[in-house]
């Protein structure tokens, strides 16, 4: 059965997947490794490894449809509707946005003829790949589409279907505190949340630390970019969670460099990390 381990973080921008595909590399030169990128609203995995993505398959969403023969044009649905997907005009049949329409089923309960029924839309898809003896797979939210955490739910049943191939997968979640990341973080036995020594990276640590705790999931910090501000807007977060800061990553040019031709990094920190996962 793989430990499963989320790689995290409230703020954007602070090196999440930059971290995971180097964390995914260096396990798989040794382990069956499966790196998930769940970031579905932006996935760049792929871009650092460069690594060409396979189709593997849609991902759709319940809408509802209208039967006008029963409708009545009662407008209750438009009334319910809280994404404002569905238009009621008194004595015109409903006008239906799917775009914005989050599957809720509030008309469908609403509806007092019985006039709506389930349809279903693409709303993303998911592919997988391979390189470095990395096995990866990824979501993607199509364009437009207001809920991206059905792609993720989507990802999670696959890894329940492959969690007995691995002896380590790594999932990079999308920065914030949002249904998607929690979707991709109940997945996990241990996450690392990746942060930055700046006021909004302290702001936004201390959002996703106090998620964890209520998922009783157990996390260590890994602060990047250790050298670009004060270190102790982390240790004082660090200190009030009572968690390890792992390790200090500075800026690193080569990295900046490695991170533009798709090659993963490599350093002792990395190395200290994944010493971390094996023990």
């Amino acid at each position: 059965m793989a430990k499963i381990i989320g790689i995290t973080g409230g703020k954007g921008g602070t090196g999440k997947s930059t971290i995971a595909t180097a964390l995914a590399y260096s396990l798989a030169k040794n382990h069956k490794v499966l790196l998930v990128d769940a970031d579905v609203d932006c996935p760049n995995d792929h871009l650092l490894l460069n690594l060409e993505r396979e189709f593997l398959k849609v991902v759709e969403q319940r809408i509802p449809a209208w039967n006008l023969n029963k409708c009545t044009k009662c407008g209750l649905c438009g009334v319910v509707c809280k994404t404002n997907a569905i238009v009621s005009i008194k004595n015109k049949f409903p006008i239906f946005m799917q775009s914005q329409c989050n599957g809720c089923g509030a008309c469908v309960i609403k509806c007092p003829a019985k006039a709506i029924i389930w349809n279903k839309k693409e709303i993303g898809k998911i592919f997988t790949g391979n390189k470095y003896d990395i096995d990866f797979l990824s979501g993607e939210l199509k364009a437009n589409e207001p809920v991206s955490e059905f792609v993720v739910n989507s990802l999670n049943k696959i890894i329940e279907t492959k969690k007995t191939k691995y002896e380590f997968i790594i999932i990079d979640t999308a920065a914030g505190t949002h249904c998607p990341v929690i979707a991709a973080l109940e997945m996990c036995d241990k996450v690392f949340s990746v942060s930055e020594p700046t006021p909004l990276g302290k702001h936004d640590l201390e959002i996703i630390l106090q998620l964890l705790k209520k998922l009783k999931i157990n996390s260590k910090i890994i602060l990047n970019r250790s050298d670009i501000g004060n270190k102790r807007f982390i240790s004082v977060v660090a200190e009030q969670y009572g968690l390890d800061i792992l390790c200090e990553i500075p800026f690193s040019k080569k990295i900046v460099n490695n991170y533009a031709k798709g090659i993963p990094i490599e350093s002792k920190h990395i190395s200290k990390i994944v010493d971390d996962i094996l023990n």
